[in-house]
This record gives structure tokens, sequence and C-alpha cells, in this order.
């Protein structure tokens, strides 16, 4: 049964939008972290000998040292910043392929996959993107790129030896309405400005560790070791702060972009391929077997399940379960029984390669060895 008219269009508008006001706050976040750094400066240059004595703290002087240095600084931050989003734009289709571990597949290499793909490209009216595997036996699979140029499909071994060709084509649809809604865009981009505030954060820490305790023991001149002050190291401590501070604000808005869009990606499956039951399946199939075991957070952010939380306490996808009973509520279909097993009969199964797969043949084979999904 086909998906039943649900107001795709208005949601999809209406997500964009809260989706853009989200990243016009990294800006926001990067003068309101200047902003922060420089007050902690000038409270450190501008000493107030009557705060010491028991007076009061006139915050307003450093917050005017503040506001003119952040003035003064931030196009030379923004010009920084401008550089890494313009080489992280052209190169992201690498990135993410180191990231992941993926490598690219010809049509000749997967004429069945590449060919499912080709057709659901064609029903909704867009251009082929690229297509990758993952040599793993974990199910998953993720959407990435910019634009049409650097659009891309990973998916993963685990998953195409374990699902139906039915089920596999039902995750490519999940994938493609991540493109065709543009929440590949804005989790490249909010993974993007992440990175960059994650990798100050941690250049502050371990610049503050080895001038803490590896410089301590130099000895200059006289035999004299070098002696931090206490005002230099609360300086160094508020800036890594501030930074960790603002890295926190971004994975939550990360986590925000990536739960409210999986819903709609199934949606748009089944509104591609007519076929609730098989995303339904999918679904079943990929629960608690889609962790990539040499990927990282930020793959798993963008995944078709992550069912690891981050730092144990924040979900990054909505429960299977509701996405689940959504499909079923909405649809009218009902959920289909999988019995014990979770891998498809060899007779329904996708077959996830064509003859001579040199991936299939390397001399490191696949790792198999405490992999409890790969005896089911």
């Amino acid at each position: 049964m086909a998906l039943a008219t649900a107001g795709l269009s208005t949601h999809i508008w209406n997500n964009n939008l809260r989706s853009l006001l989200l990243l016009c706050f990294y800006p926001l976040l990067l003068t309101g972290m200047l902003w922060a750094i420089c007050f902690l400066a000038g409270a450190g240059i501008m000493p107030q000998p009557e705060a010491l004595q028991g007076g009061h703290f006139d915050f307003t002087r450093p917050a005017r040292f503040a506001t003119a240095a952040a003035f003064e600084y931030l196009p030379l931050v923004l010009a920084l910043v401008s550089v890494w989003f313009i080489i992280a734009w052209f190169f992201n289709t690498r990135m993410v392929r180191a990231l992941s571990h993926s490598h690219p597949v010809t049509r000749k290499q997967e004429p069945e996959l590449y060919n499912l793909l080709e057709n659901l490209c064609i029903a909704a009216g867009m251009p082929m993107p690229r297509l990758e595997v993952i040599e793993t036996h974990a199910r998953n699979a993720f959407a990435s790129g910019v634009d049409r140029n650097s659009y891309t499909i990973t998916v993963t071994r685990g998953l195409l030896s374990a699902l139906t060709r039915d089920e596999v084509e039902a995750v490519l649809g999940h994938e493609l309405t991540h493109i065709r809604n543009r929440d590949v865009r804005l989790l490249i981009v909010s993974v993007i400005f992440t990175g960059l505030i994650g990798f100050a954060a941690q250049m502050a820490w371990s610049s503050f560790r080895y001038n803490l305790w590896a410089g301590a023991g130099r000895r200059y001149g006289h035999g004299r070791r070098q002696n931090t002050s206490v005002p230099a190291i609360l300086f160094i401590l508020g800036v890594m702060a501030i930074l960790w501070i603002g890295y926190a604000a971004t994975l939550f808005t990360r986590f925000a972009l990536s739960r409210r869009r999986e819903f709609m990606a199934d949606a748009g499956a089944v509104q591609l391929t007519k076929n609730p039951a098989a995303m339904m399946s999918a679904l079943l199939r990929i629960a608690q077997r889609d962790r990539i075991p040499e990927a990282t957070g930020d793959i798993a952010l963008m995944c078709i399940e992550n069912s690891h939380p981050f730092l144990g306490l924040f979900a990054t996808h909505p429960p299977i379960e509701a996405r689940i009973r959504a499909i079923s509520t909405t649809t009218g279909t009902p959920i289909p029984d999988l019995g014990q097993s979770r891998r498809a009969p060899d007779n329904e199964r996708f077959s996830p390669a064509a003859p001579g797969n040199p991936w299939l043949t390397r001399e490191r084979p696949l790792r198999r060895s405490g992999n409890p999904w790969t005896q089911d």
C-alpha cells in the first residue's frame, strides 16, 4: 500500500527552515565564543586593585575591551572559518571516505545494486549519486555530499548480505530522500563546523597539558624553572571551557538535525518504492546490527540507524520501534513478522556482488571473528 497523503512537502519545508535557523546559529556561536575569550583576556590585563581589596569588580571595563577586540579580530576569525569551509566543501567526499573506510563501486562491480539505485533516481527525477560500499559485516547505509557533483550513497557489505532486494531498495530510497530533502547537505555542514570547533578545543587542551607539565620542567639561563602564573593558567582553562561549551552546543544542534529527519526519510522511501512492508522489515533487520566498527561518530550520525547514544545519554536517531510504528500507522500496513532469524533466507537474499568483485578476493578478508551477527 502506498503512503497516504501526509503533507510531506509542508513538513520538508518546515524542517528545512528550522535547520537553516539552526545553522545560522554557528556564526552567532563563533562570535559569542570570540567575545568571551576577549573578555577573559581583558579581565587579565586590566587589573582592578580595589576588587582585590574587597571592593566591587567592574565588569564593564573588560566587557568594553572584549567588544572592541571582538570587532577587530572578527574578520580574521571569519576568514579562517571560511577557508576551512571552502576546503571542506570541495573535499567532503574524500573526508567522508577516509572516515568511513568506504570505496567507490561501478555498475560492472555491483550491477544489481547500481540498477536499483538508478531506477529509483529515474522514478524520483533525480541525478544519479555516486555509489560506495564499506567492507564490514555491520548493516547500515548513509548519504553524504553537498551538491549533485558530490552526493554519494554508501552501503555496507553486511546490509547487502542480510537484506532482500526489496529491502535494499527501501534503504536506497531512504537515503535518496535525505538527498532530496537537503538533509545530507545540512548534516555535512554541521559536521564541518563541529569538527573545526572540536579541533580547536583539543588543540587548546593539548597545549595546556604540554605547557603545564612538560614546560614546568624546562630550565632557562641561570637554572631557574619556568613558572606559569595563576592568571595565565586560569585564562587557558577559561578558553578551553569556552571551546568545549561551544563544541557541546554544536553537538546538540546536530542531534536535532538528525532526529527530525529520519521519519521524513522513511516516509520518502515508502513514497518512492510503494512498499512500506519492505521499509519496515529492512529496519527490523538493521536493528542492533548497525554499528560500523571502523567508522567515527560523525559517520554514525548520518547513517540510517545509530543505536549507540552519544556518551550513553543522547540518542541521535529515533527508536526503530517508533519509526516502524509510524510507517505501519500511516500506511495501514501490518508490521512484518520476521520470525527468529533477522537475516533473509538464502533464496530471497540480495546478491551483494558481481562475480570477480576484487573487494571480495583481497588478501585481507572481512573480519569475522567476534562478530555475533555473522551466525544468524
